[in-house]
């Protein structure tokens, strides 16, 4: 009987860190290549979305938002816009603010074939959402806010924090 109360306890704690500290996620398809690859692991800790500690530049999982695949869940993007921010993008670039990003991340031919929805190519960002977009901008390669919009803080699922796998390429992001 006593092992089998260390056992519910070991339980126990492990889904209170993968619900509520930390969890190991996978990226499934190109959208932000530079930075990530498909097969690349990572680890994903939760506390930042729930306290408001997000920032320009995080890296965040999303779970949901309008039109999500299910077997596409969830999605990593880059944190482009918080609330409160101008977010527009002319002429190939991206301005928040109304100062172009220096994003040295990104494919570098994009210039100039940034791919736009008129609903979400100048807006500013409401309370409680952020404006995420793909690293990988060229056409047809990254479903990001410029298709569905700003995301809901609430549908955050965390900020990766490391790369485990490949081992080449272990380490700590920007």
């Amino acid at each position: 009987m006593d092992w089998a109360a260390h056992i519910i306890i070991a339980v126990l704690i492990g889904l209170f860190i993968v619900n509520f500290v930390a969890q190991i996620t996978i990226v499934n398809g190109s959208s932000m290549e530079t930075t990530l690859h498909n097969g690349d692991r990572l680890i994903i800790e939760k506390i930042s979305p729930r306290f408001g500690w997000l920032k320009r530049g995080d890296i965040v999982t999303i779970n949901d938002y309008p039109g999500l695949d299910s077997d596409r869940k969830p999605i990593i993007k880059r944190i482009i816009g918080l609330e409160g921010d101008k977010v527009e993008i002319r002429d190939g670039k991206v301005y928040v603010n109304g100062e172009a990003l220096e994003e040295d991340y990104i494919n570098v031919d994009v210039e100039g074939t940034l791919e736009v929805n008129e609903n979400y190519s100048e807006l500013y960002v409401p309370e409680g959402h952020i404006y995420v977009l793909g690293d990988n901008r060229l056409p047809g390669q990254s479903k990001d806010s410029r298709t569905f919009g700003p995301v809901d803080i609430k549908n955050v699922g965390g900020k990766a924090i490391f790369r485990f796998f490949p081992l080449d390429k272990i380490g700590t992001f920007k």
